[in-house]
């Protein structure tokens, strides 16, 4: 958590081939100038190893940000001559751009080796809705690297005062993120022509927006909850506190938590919606199932909470039985041992720790840990739980564990803690900026004549080296080897 994007790739493009302005004559090539910077930015960010592109991810939100107010400026002129800081604005277009994106939230249907193909683009909005929907992972992506440390099982433990610092500039991020999909959205409502892959949909965008909304409500949760802590400290390589101190469970206020994980279930719910509603095409899968996975996380920690307030209140059963219900929620199968009793199944049990083990790996190397919504390290606060409460219930005070089903009918409704996250105000040029693109350009703008990274794929296939002279590139040619 959150989920961790692959952000797209995309061809060279110039913007003097199409567009002229009479009234900024360099404005066509200044935005060539700025695509170019995003267009290397994004093929080398994908080239980095795992664990070097964290690092990257705020020269991209950078690099982004600097080339949206000249795209928006083309887009607002060609409109309505738009008028940006009392300056008319006049581009006029000679011909269809031709631009194309590679896109990473739609379903490849057939999984090979080789990469989706591109999605062709003949009209400036979506060119817009992939700038503004990769600007929007960005921020996804480096509320990722901020939690990231929480997690990290083989790195110094954090104290309190980091995990909410770090979970503080998580929550920024995802709240940056969440507008950026609502605008992209209401832009797309208003573009006539279709859009060329479910990535630029008006349902995708809205759903990665109530996605984010999600993940930045289960954060304000998890500022507060000191359960995860404890479960990831004792299982934490560097820690040494445990010889000598046991770890703190401050109370919490957890009717107030369960009420806004339920918010975050809905959330979530709502996004696994809309990204099924996505046309045309389908949403990736990985996406689908993560957006599921946190629906059923935020559920499970709803019953935990709704747990440790029962027992706060003296009513050990009641607890016990949230906690089942937790875990019917994540899908981790319990063994009744005839007495009431709920224990866990050893080949299932085996399969969870194996799993457990896998995501721990991940962490360490960076790759895409957090894919399951958070379900791994629920299941280890609710079972840790768990074993605590059977034990006691079992040697103190016996009571009934009731049945779940009557207490899930009884679930409140959520509680929204954003509920009013500020719209996105995209950049404009300022008067300096649009001064300074009313000269006449200086060059000429041969960004379209740049080599695309597929055309650098092939020339690398052409010759391989120690192989004898021939065609071995993918098209299925006819080869001169001996094979």
């Amino acid at each position: 958590m959150p989920f961790p994007f692959t952000l797209p790739t995309t061809s060279a493009f110039s913007f003097s081939s199409t567009y002229t302005s009479p009234s900024h004559p360099s404005l066509p090539l200044t935005a060539s100038t700025y695509r170019g910077v995003v267009r290397d930015a994004l093929k080398k960010h994908k080239r980095l190893p795992p664990a070097s592109r964290a690092p990257n991810v705020p020269s991209l939100v950078s690099s982004l940000t600097a080339y949206l107010p000249y795209l928006l400026a083309i887009d607002a002129g060609l409109r309505d001559d738009a008028a940006i800081a009392d300056l008319r604005v006049s581009p006029k277009s000679t011909a269809p751009p031709s631009i194309e994106w590679r896109p990473t939230l739609s379903d490849p249907g057939v999984r090979t080796a080789l990469e989706a193909p591109r999605a062709k683009l003949d009209d400036l909005d979506h060119e817009i809705a992939f700038v503004l929907l990769t600007l929007a992972s960005c921020h996804s992506l480096l509320a990722r690297a901020a939690l990231h440390p929480l997690y990290d099982t083989s790195a110094a433990f954090s104290t309190p005062e980091e995990r909410t610092t770090a979970i503080q500039v998580a929550t920024r991020s995802l709240l940056a993120a969440a507008p950026i999909y609502e605008y992209a959205a209401s832009r797309a409502d208003n573009t006539a022509s279709r859009p060329p892959c479910a990535d630029v949909a008006p349902p995708t965008a809205r759903g990665l927006a109530a996605l984010a909304v999600a993940e930045a409500t289960l954060l304000a949760v998890l500022k507060d909850d000191p359960y995860p802590a404890a479960v990831a400290q004792d299982r934490n390589k560097q820690d040494k506190e445990w010889m000598y101190k046991a770890p703190e469970i401050a109370k919490v206020r957890a009717h107030l938590f369960a009420r806004l994980c339920l918010a975050a279930a809905d959330h979530a719910a709502r996004a696994a919606a809309l990204l099924r509603s996505a046309a045309p095409g389908k949403i990736d899968a990985e996406l689908v199932r993560y957006v599921e996975d946190l629906r059923r996380t935020s559920r499970a920690k709803a019953c935990r909470f709704f747990g440790i307030d029962a027992e706060l209140g003296g009513q050990m059963g009641t607890a016990i039985a949230w906690l089942n219900a937790g875990l019917g929620e994540l899908g981790i199968e319990a063994r009744d041992d005839g007495g009431g009793r709920k224990g866990f199944a050893g080949l299932s049990r085996l399969k969870r720790e194996w799993s457990e083990k896998r995501e721990d790996r991940r962490v360490e190397k960076e790759t895409a840990w957090g894919a399951d919504g958070g379900r791994a390290e629920e299941g280890r606060v609710i079972q840790m739980l768990s074993e605590k409460w059977n034990k006691v219930n079992d040697t103190v005070g016996t009571q009934v564990i009731p049945p779940v089903g009557p207490l899930l009918a009884k679930m409140p409704a959520g509680r929204e803690i954003h509920g009013n996250i500020p719209p996105f105000s995209p950049p404009v040029l300022d008067r300096d900026a649009l001064d300074a693109i009313r000269a006449p350009p200086d060059r000429s703008d041969d960004f379209g004549d740049l080599q695309s990274s597929d055309d650098e794929d092939r020339a690398s296939e052409k010759t391989v080296v120690g192989a004898f002279p021939g065609d071995y590139s993918r098209s299925g040619s006819t080869s001169t080897g001996y094979y």
